[in-house]
Formats: structure tokens, C-alpha cells, sequence
């Protein structure tokens, strides 16, 4: 999957989806990045509780350090076995469900791809499951949890998020690493239940899905 989502509802529309009973006075952003503010929800004392913290843990190799160069970042969780997350996986302390409504991949030749969007049929929300953590060189971040991706999105990315449905949110916020690796490894929401926007935006436009300009569709669902 690549590091580009969108969540196009408004505040009330979310809270009230997820059963949200904390919530901050914050905004909705249009889009996140890795690196910008994204939308989570946790749990935390019997309380679901919404926040606005960074996409990204921090990511430091070795031969960065001895470089001296500073950490980098990384918002999606693909190998459960790397060491990075092995503390953070088993917890579910450090589980969160994550709102948008599209994902977004790039499209077309090198140096001038732009945007395709990927959202449910039907579904004003996709949840994402997630993990968040406060960390010593950001504070609080978190990242999202990547599968298998189904044949509509496989002809730009072979991984895409791992799409909760409402029914799963306390599996996966309270559930153990078997339930994890499960939800990991299971087969993706199939291509028929997703809508596709094909924009003409560059992918560094900045333009949200609410707002673009769409081109010819050269998919279909299968």
C-alpha cells in the first residue's frame, strides 16, 4: 500500500461510528501522509477515545546511526516478525482502529504519476487496523497493518490495508497475537465490494478525493 489516505466524513459521522466516548476539540484532516496528523481511535479504561497524532513509528538502521543521520519513519506494519515490532504486536494495549474513507495508490509513467483512490461500496468508513505508541523520538505515532491486496488493487500495489468490519473492532483492539496474525493472513475484502477514482491529480497534489478530477477508468471490479 502506499502512504496516502483520506477520511472525507465529518467529526460527528466518525465519533458516532466508532462510539467514540473522548472526544478533543480537533479537525478532521483531509489527508494524511506519513509524517502528517492522521485520525486514531483507542481504548483506554472502558473508554474509546479519538485523537490527531503523527503516521509513522520511527525508523533508525545502522548504518543510519553511524551516519549520523536522524530516524526516518514508518506507517505500515507488513512483516510481524521484524523486530521493530515484536514488543508493539502482542499488546493490545497498543491497538488502534484507524478511520478513512480511501486509500490512495500512485498511477501512470515515473515522474508524472497521479492519484487513485480505492473506497467500499456503501460504506461511508473503512477502519483500519492499526498500532499506536508513544515513542522517545516522536511522541505519539502510529501505523497501520497491511495484507494481501485483492486483484482490484494488485495492478498498483500488491498490499493494501487490513480493512476491519464494524463486528471486528473488539477482536481486534482486545484479541491476542493469534487473532493478529488471522486477520493479517486472511483473504482480502474482495474487488467487487470497492469503488474506484481514477484522478488526473498529481500525486503530490495535495487534492482530496472529495475534490478531484477524475480521468477514464481503465478497471473495472472483477
Amino acid at each position: 500500500m502506499s502512504r496516502l489516505f483520506s477520511v472525507s466524513r465529518s467529526l460527528e459521522e466518525i465519533v458516532a461510528h466508532f462510539g467514540v466516548d473522548v472526544v478533543p476539540p480537533l479537525e478532521v484532516p483531509p489527508e494524511t501522509i506519513e509524517g502528517t496528523y492522521g485520525l486514531v481511535v483507542i481504548e483506554k479504561d472502558g473508554l474509546r477515545r479519538l485523537k490527531l497524532i503523527p503516521w509513522g513509528f520511527p525508523r533508525q538502521t545502522s548504518e543510519m546511526r553511524r551516519g549520523g543521520e536522524p530516524p526516518g519513519r514508518i506507517g505500515l506494519v507488513a512483516d510481524l516478525t521484524n523486530p521493530m515490532w515484536e514488543q508493539t504486536v502482542i499488546d493490545p494495549r497498543y491497538r488502534c482502529l484507524i478511520p478513512m474513507t480511501h486509500f490512495a495508490n500512485p498511477d501512470g509513467p515515473k515522474g508524472s504519476k497521479t492519484r487513485t483512490w480505492f473506497s467500499l461500496h456503501r460504506q461511508p468508513l473503512m477502519t483500519w487496523a492499526g498500532f499506536c505508541r508513544n515513542t522517545r523520538e516522536f511522541g505519539p505515532v502510529f501505523a497501520g497493518m497491511t495484507g494481501e491486496a485483492n486483484d482490484l488493487v494488485r495492478p498498483l500495489n500488491d498490499r493494501m490495508p487490513v480493512i476491519l468490519k464494524p463486528d471486528e473492532y473488539e477482536r481486534w483492539l482486545h484479541g491476542g497475537i493469534d487473532e493478529v496474525i488471522k486477520l493479517q493472513f486472511r483473504e482480502p475484502i474482495p474487488s467487487d465490494d470497492f469503488s474506484v477514482l481514477e484522478t488526473m491529480d498529481r500525486w503530490q497534489s495535495g487534492i482530496p478525493p472529495s475534490r478531484s478530477i477524475p480521468r477514464k477508468s481503465s478497471r473495472s471490479t472483477l
